[in-house]
């Protein structure tokens, strides 16, 4: 019977260091997925797919967060419900050991909680660019006073073209005539030939 430890970290510049301390081993083994989005199935990531194939009935599965096991309440209880029909204890912490049972109910109930807020935090958005974009309808700025729902523009796009097309400069020229990237040069002088 094994501890195992398992980490997921949705960024290059987060650490699974934080969960690990908070989980204070000792573990027999730990599975970390980096830099994997919460949106994959959590079968589809790497590091626990190699804990699936590896983990064995009477094991202790370890995690920070019930978030860490899948990208939704859905996947979460799928997840949970493998883990604990392959005999293993999921152990999640400030929850303690969970197994099969009182144990599933817990979870499904915590995931489903979890997904309601994320719907909420998603109707809530969707209602803050609605209301943006009415206002800016009516009187040209969002209910906030900005000019546009994206993020600011980094110089004027018709200025960029005209400038670069009246000089017949190349993409870095225009870079440092604008003090912009690539990128924005290349977005705003999509429509130019010869580029």
């Amino acid at each position: 019977m094994s501890r195992i430890a398992y980490y997921r970290v949705s960024t290059g510049g987060q650490s699974i260091e934080a969960q690990r301390e908070a989980l204070a081993g000792p573990f027999d083994r730990e599975f970390a997925d980096e830099g994997v989005s919460g949106a994959s199935l959590a079968a589809s990531r790497p590091a626990f797919s190699k804990l699936l194939s590896y983990i064995r009935d009477g094991d202790t599965l370890c995690v920070y967060a019930l978030d860490r096991l899948g990208r939704d309440a859905l996947d979460v209880q799928t997840t949970v419900r493998r883990l604990l029909e392959e005999g293993v204890t999921l152990d999640v912490r400030g929850l303690g050991p969970i197994g099969k049972g009182v144990g599933e109910l817990i979870v499904a109930v915590l995931a489903q909680i979890a997904d309601m807020e994320r719907e909420r935090i998603r109707e809530r958005c969707e209602a803050g660019r609605a209301a943006a974009r009415k206002s800016i309808r009516e009187t040209g700025k969002t209910h906030r006073g900005k000019a546009s729902l994206g993020r600011p523009l980094a110089a004027d796009p018709i200025e960029v073209r005209r400038w670069r097309a009246e000089n017949g400069a190349t993409i870095r020229e225009t870079m440092a005539q604008f003090s912009i990237s690539k990128a924005t040069v290349d977005r705003y002088c999509a429509s130019l030939a010869g580029r």
